[in-house]
């Protein structure tokens, strides 16, 4: 029987080039903190524990754990001194301890997988996922001699030969949760910051006379995260990635490099999305639905052949039954759309529940908000409902009933009944002449003056 994992995710980094008063791992990647993209990752490992490593005072970063468990490091003294500080919290632990960076959300599970297999397989102290690096340069180099990890040389600390290494330190590391607690112990601080560096882990194990091991990864998926630009940079990676996996499932694009998806968005097979559509966090789209471009959908769930757009925005809370249509600059926010309803253009409906086969029609307004409270606008199904009504909730619209346009209705409405809510109107026959003489000199009068 394999032994259980567990994960360290180190997030008491300060991120000062962010320049944001947010801290740097609750930035957001794909609708999510980029801190969530790791726990995830790690929790499909399906680990036995996942502990949080942060900075003292930081409450939000700890609160984005949950409901794994945080500790914190006192003094910003190096990444082994953060590693340290989890320690109590992997007591009795003798399997498999994964050391990861909450700044570092491309990893994927695949790897941390492989890494973790690895060290099984070579019964390895330590393990490190290396990548061969386009430009080397900035990272510290993999030390390989006949399959073993001899060391990891910081990039200020090669010599010629180290320099000319291309295979690189991503940070992540897998330690033998039996001898993690003196492996740490045995890193020193000689060094010019005086502090503990990790990557001393793997010298402590050949000391040790134990194994150690590197595992080649791809470079993309170690990409920290410093500054906004890197951000940005990250983001673009994450969005190919999330499009590629709609291909996967069978989803169409016509221009995929401007549809953007969150990390949460959940696609049938069939489903057709135009040119610059964006998907908040919390949405679903079953098979067959098309969405048209610029649209721009969140916390929704969307059935069966559907057609939203072009131009459409449904906000969190919506549900949208089967063969429902969406039009052109209509918004939905918490609103139930019944099976075969329509709203073809021009409508907000907000708090509303929209019966099955009902229409409304273009400058419809669910009047939800009277400046204290949102209201419920409930319309039945089969109902019609003119073009430029106002619904002014709480108000009922019974099964069959018709509004017709231009009402601004009140009260309730029972079931196959025709509402009108508008004034009466009045037609002066030969008037229209005169009217227009009168609103032209009154133009001119304008301009003439200067006054409005």
């Amino acid at each position: 029987m394999k032994s259980p994992i567990a994960v360290v995710v180190l997030a008491a980094g300060a991120g000062t080039r962010m320049k944001s008063a947010l801290p740097k791992v609750l930035h957001p990647l794909a609708g999510w903190p980029m801190v969530r993209h790791v726990l995830e990752n790690a929790a499909r490992l399906e680990p036995a524990r996942i502990v949080g490593v942060v900075a003292p005072g930081a409450n939000q970063v700890a609160a984005a754990f949950a409901p794994h468990p945080t500790v914190v490091q006192r003094k910003p003294r190096g990444t082994a001194d953060a590693a340290k500080a989890a320690l109590p919290a992997l007591q009795g632990h003798r399997g498999p301890v994964l050391v990861v960076f909450a700044d570092a959300p491309l990893i994927t599970t695949a790897s941390l997988q492989r890494l973790v297999e690895a060290c099984r397989k070579a019964k390895a102290a330590v393990g490190v996922l290396g990548f061969t690096a386009r430009d080397p340069t900035p990272y510290g180099r993999l030390i390989v001699h006949d399959g073993m990890l001899e060391r990891i040389v910081e990039s200020k600390d090669t010599d010629e030969s180290e320099r000319a290494v291309d295979f690189c330190n991503s940070g992540v590391m897998c330690i033998d949760g039996a001898l993690i607690g003196s492996l740490l112990g045995a890193i020193g601080n000689k060094n010019v910051k005086n502090e503990f560096y990790l990557t001393d882990a793997v010298a402590a194990a050949r000391a040790a006379g134990h194994v150690a091991i590197a595992v080649a990864g791809e470079e993309a998926e170690f990409q920290g995260i410093n500054s906004r630009a890197e951000l940005a940079v990250a983001e673009k990676a994450l969005q190919q990635r999330l499009r590629s996996a709609a291909f996967e499932m069978g989803v169409s694009m016509a221009d995929p490099d401007t549809v953007w998806l969150a990390a949460d968005t959940k696609f049938a097979a069939d489903v057709t999305i135009g040119p610059n559509v964006r998907f908040g966090t919390g949405v679903s789209v079953a098979s067959g639905t098309e969405i048209k471009a610029f649209c721009d959908i969140e916390g929704a769930r969307i059935g069966r052949d559907v057609i939203i757009g072009p131009f459409a925005r449904i906000r969190p809370g919506s549900d949208v039954a089967d063969q429902v249509h969406i039009g052109n600059f209509v918004e939905l926010k918490a609103t139930r759309m019944g099976r075969g309803a329509k709203a073809n253009h021009l409508a907000y409906l907000g708090d509303s529940d929209i019966g099955a086969a009902s229409n409304i029609g273009a400058g419809t307004i669910a009047v939800n908000y009277d400046g204290y409270g949102k209201w419920r606008t409930v319309i039945g199904a089969e109902a019609f409902v003119g073009s430029n009504s106002s619904l002014v909730a709480p108000i009922r619209i019974g099964r069959g009933a018709n509004v017709t346009a231009g009402s601004v209705v009140t009260e309730d409405v029972p079931a196959g009944a025709v509402a009108f809510g508008r004034a009466r109107q009045q037609t002066k026959k030969g008037r229209a002449a005169a009217l227009r003489a009168k609103l032209k000199s009154r133009a001119a009068e304008a301009k003439r003056t200067g006054k409005k």
